[in-house]
């Protein structure tokens, strides 16, 4: 099992978040097993999702898949991601 962190800004978490979850089929469609969302206290504009996977190899296919940049844009994500990998 392999956990992928996301951590990122978004304009407004109220817009960004129903945009994830609509995203929930491609994202088991790359095999992603559980997904949890978390805000920085501090700012809830800051975003931290974590998803499953069985493999690294998933996760990565995910985060290189075509239509992610897209569903980044629409939920109007405004930083660079930061991307990092937990066993």
């Amino acid at each position: 099992m392999v956990k992928m962190l996301v951590r990122h800004k978004v304009a407004e978490f109220g817009k960004w978040k129903p945009v994830f979850d609509a995203d929930d089929a491609t994202r088991k469609k790359f095999g992603c097993t559980k997904s949890e969302v978390f805000t920085n206290s501090q700012n809830p504009n800051e975003v931290l999702a974590v998803l499953q996977w069985d493999t690294k190899e998933q996760a990565l296919n995910f985060g290189h898949s075509p239509g992610l940049k897209d569903a980044m844009e629409r939920g109007g994500v405004i930083s660079t991601p930061e991307v990092s990998f937990a066993e």
